[in-house]
């Protein structure tokens, strides 16, 4: 099958990414992006670290943004909408500013866009293919979905926006986005350092939920959040472990009198009455409402 231009030069791009990803673990720099792209004889860029909607040059003549990105600074809520769309701000308010028009160019032909979405600073995870499906003009807004690479070459006949595979890849996507940022944030507020006993080692360490993500209160900001080494999430997470409002930390009774080895004793039992290492930032502090419930279900336990 015989692909355009504009076609060829985007699956370039997913493939260059994807070769990106791989040696970064998933995430790329603003370095690499700023590299841009050699595509029959030629660089091309493949975004604008200033422009949040970006259409290089050589795409002029099909008039289709290439790729969009959000800021870490900027509003997240461009990551998110419902359950199965992303919701993209419009340039400015003007709907027919330029980059707007990109937009909805690549929409109106089904192009296959490249979202760059700031997991911490100059830090992207990318998301591809991605198809603007709707526009919310009085929201200034586009509403996209994530899709399959293989559906790029799909006939028209079998497209669908509205897929159960689309919803589904859309919603396991914002879920690895909101996961990613999340654990920066609670890594940064938390020195990179657990909570618990103080680990430095940054690949141990994950960011816990106190309020679980499937509650609708388990929002991925700081204050419902804990820096936890592995072993002192997955205590935590099973009830062996549990954190009052005052950030005393218990140890559920029947394994304070187990008797084992060094891990047990100094790993879990010695925590007994410590207290959380928490952030300097009075607004990064867990929620004490939060804890309180969790604990509440700990004793319970």
């Amino acid at each position: 099958m015989e692909f355009d231009y504009d076609l060829r030069l985007r699956l370039a791009v997913f493939e260059h990414v994807t070769r990106l990803q791989r040696e970064g673990g998933g995430v790329i720099t603003w370095r690499q992006l700023n590299q841009g792209l050699l595509f029959e004889g030629q660089r091309v860029p493949i975004w604008n670290q200033q422009k949040g909607i970006f259409r290089p040059a050589v795409l002029r003549e099909s008039g289709a943004a290439l790729s969009i990105q959000t800021s870490f600074d900027g509003p997240y809520d461009d990551a998110s909408h419902d359950d199965d769309r992303f919701v993209y701000k419009y340039r400015g308010t003007d709907p027919d500013h330029p980059d707007n028009r990109a937009l909805r160019e690549a929409k109106r032909q089904r192009r296959p866009l490249l979202y760059l979405v700031a997991e911490r600073p100059g830090v992207y995870r990318p998301i591809f293919p991605c198809l603007v499906v709707g526009e919310v003009t009085e929201q200034l807004s586009f509403l996209l979905v994530a899709d399959a690479l293989g559906s790029i070459t799909a006939p028209a006949a079998e497209l669908d926006d509205a897929s159960p595979l689309k919803s589904y890849i859309t919603r396991e996507v914002k879920q690895r986005l909101h996961q990613g940022r999340f654990r920066w944030l609670v890594l940064t507020a938390y020195a990179k350092q657990c909570a618990m006993c103080m680990l430095r080692h940054t690949d141990l360490l994950d960011a816990a939920h106190i309020i679980e993500d499937r509650d609708v209160r388990g929002l991925p900001e700081v204050p419902n959040g804990l820096s936890l080494c592995r072993i002192h999430h997955a205590a935590y997470d099973a009830h062996i472990l549990g954190v009052d409002a005052s950030h005393a930390i218990h140890v559920r009774r029947d394994v304070l009198e187990e008797i084992d080895g060094p891990m047990l004793r100094h790993g879990l039992q010695d925590l007994q009455g410590e207290r959380l290492h928490v952030p300097r930032r009075l607004t990064d502090r867990p929620n004490p409402d939060y804890l309180a419930e969790r604990f509440d279900r700990f004793r319970a336990a």
